[in-house]
């Protein structure tokens, strides 16, 4: 069991142990809040709507019309001032050799970014299991990704170096992506921390020992090296005697009902902080775009504002986040040297987390997982479909509806409130249909799926002459299905991880949770970059809807075929070989 969660066992040595250990997981969560609190509004500010209009506006405050690429896409008296939103003309800018969308140079960044993201993830994902070594590499990521964020505010468009924001705009995702493993991997300990947890558990020892006095499993030498175990390489629930009566099992459920819930109820937490906040700097962000009347340095100042508010709220989480001179302290010595003696290193981490990667998926691992793999190839495809599908969105938008900052910046408010309200109601209607997480899934995709194929009846002759509605051809729709698909992406969110979680093998679910992360967080390049492909094909970013509609439909039948009884036994069953 996690070190804090055994401290109420002690309590009796010291009267004031579990008040103080209470009062040690209180700041611990608050840091851990603290930095959802930090980081999400980069996401919700920058990551998914003014870094894909920033980098645009930048390509085409440099970039020329076709066909003969000699008249700039916005005059000189204009750039950096108010953006030409009118041009029909396809702008395109140089890149090196290549000419290429002002629209795919945002797309092209964001494929890079994500990309790098993931190799980052797979390399730091053993650092960041490393108790004294997760909290700095927590920061040091954080200051990577808000650092480079603030630095939009010293590169103007006009600047010779203009291109740089690319770089700044990949460091920036891959700092935050890199910082949010290093974060999730805090969340089994503070599970297990909480005071419920923790008195379920001791309520499972006390039965388990009145139900075998003479089993040595219980003994107090037994419980107090477990007492010395780091609470996320512990399973969730110790194993038990092959006898275990009918109270035993009951004070069980109870546990891992208490740690679900208690999991369930700190994500939920930060979500709904990080939501708030990105409103919140949203509504903020407001004042100088529509002051400013969309001009690019209202949207480097927007992204630049998301770095400052990630920077500022990173300070209480640095100071409250477990380090290795509290609960961790028990691995420090563990882990300074290796099972050879050898001492611990960065770089033996690294090359450890990939052959630890590769490990997991050899053939004869995913023979045993089979169903978790399948539904990690479900969520492949959606996650980065619905990734997509929000960039997109917002290009299309601008690019295409002729959208103002000020109307996007207006949706990328009401999606992440939808958000917030879809996540509250859909579990109501799950348990008022009765509907199984997997059901409920499927139905989220089916409904999700039919916002780009919404989007492809705009090709229809009846919307391309002269009706005012129909085929996401107005500003209109643009809100409605921003309602629509936050709503609905929202709830998607919460049932993904909750189903994974009865997919997963106990006791390893920081190394299947760091899978998922990097699937979910790190993996969606195929998406931009195949969109950025179609747009510079056919000069017309609208075709990319009929792609976003058969890549989340393929998903579809893979996650149908997730067979969640027997996905949930092989898991328990599962033992990890490491030998090749």
């Amino acid at each position: 069991m996690a070190l804090a969660g055994i401290s109420s066992h002690r309590s009796g040595e010291n009267g004031q142990s579990s008040l103080y250990d209470t009062h040690i997981y209180k700041r611990q969560l608050r840091g851990w809040l603290s930095y959802a609190f930090a980081s999400e509004v980069f996401v919700i500010v920058s990551l998914t709507l003014f870094l894909p209009i920033c980098l645009e506006q930048f390509a085409r405050d440099n970039g020329y019309l076709l066909p003969d690429k000699t008249q700039q896409c916005v005059s000189k008296g204009s750039r950096d001032t108010v953006q030409s939103a009118t041009e029909e003309t396809r702008c395109v800018v140089k890149i090196g050799w290549l000419w290429i969308d002002s629209a795919s140079f945002s797309l092209y960044v964001n494929s890079t970014s994500v990309a790098l993201q993931a190799l980052t993830v797979i390399s730091m994902g053993g650092i960041a299991d490393h108790p004294p070594h997760r909290r700095r590499l927590l920061l040091a990521f954080a200051s990577i990704g808000f650092v480079s964020a603030m630095l939009f505010l010293a590169v103007p468009s006009s600047s010779p170096v203009w291109a740089l924001v690319a770089p700044l705009a990949i460091c920036a995702n891959v700092g935050f992506g890199a910082s949010i493993v290093a974060l999730n991997a805090y969340l089994p300990f503070l599970s297990r921390s909480t005071p419920e947890v923790v008195a379920a558990q001791a309520e499972v020892e006390r039965l388990a020992r009145r139900a075998h006095p003479d089993n040595s499993h219980f003994d107090s030498d037994e419980t107090d090296a477990r007492e010395d175990q780091d609470a996320d390489d512990a399973p969730l629930l110790a194993s038990a005697g092959p006898t275990q009566d009918a109270d035993v099992l009951a004070a069980k459920i109870a546990h891992d009902n208490a740690l679900s819930s208690a999991t369930a109820r700190i994500s939920a937490q930060g979500i709904a902080l990080g939501y708030a906040a990105g409103i919140a700097m949203l509504l903020l962000a407001l004042i100088p775009v529509q002051s400013l009347e969309g001009s690019t340095f209202s949207l480097r100042l927007a992204v630049g504002l998301s770095g400052i508010w990630w920077a500022l709220f990173t300070i209480p989480a640095a100071s409250w986040l477990p380090g290795p001179s509290e609960v961790e302290k028990t691995r420090i010595d563990e882990d300074t040297v290796d099972g050879n003696g050898a001492g611990w290193s960065f770089r033996r981490e690294i090359v450890g987390a990939w052959k630890r990667l590769g490990g997991m998926l050899r053939w004869r691992e995913v023979k045993k997982l089979r169903n978790t793999f399948k539904y990690l190839a479900a969520w492949f495809l959606l996650s980065d479909g619905f990734t997509t599908i929000t960039s997109t969105a917002i290009l299309f938008g601008k690019t295409t509806l002729h959208m103002p900052p000020f109307s996007l910046i207006l949706i990328g408010a009401i999606t992440p409130l939808s958000g917030i309200i879809g996540s509250l109601v859909w579990p109501v209607i799950q348990r008022r249909m009765g509907w199984s997480n997997l059901r409920i899934l499927v139905t989220l995709v089916i409904l999700v799926s039919l916002i780009p194929a919404y989007g492809c009846l705009g090709f229809l002759p009846i919307f391309q002459s002269g009706v005012q509605f129909g085929g996401l051809t107005t500003w209109g729709e643009m809100y409605a299905l921003a309602v629509y698909f936050g709503s609905v992406y929202g709830a998607f969110q919460g049932y993904a991880r909750a189903f994974y979680a009865e997919l997963i093998p106990p006791g390893e679910e920081a190394r299947w949770y760091g899978l998922f992360s990097i699937t979910d967080k790190s993996s969606s390049f195929v998406g931009p970059l195949i969109v950025g492909l179609i747009a510079d094909t056919t000069g017309n970013i609208r075709y990319a809807f009929f792609f976003l509609v058969f890549m989340i439909w393929s998903a579809v039948p893979i996650l149908m075929n997730v067979d969640v009884a027997r996905g949930r036994e092989d898991a328990r069953q599962y033992t990890y070989r490491d030998d090749l």
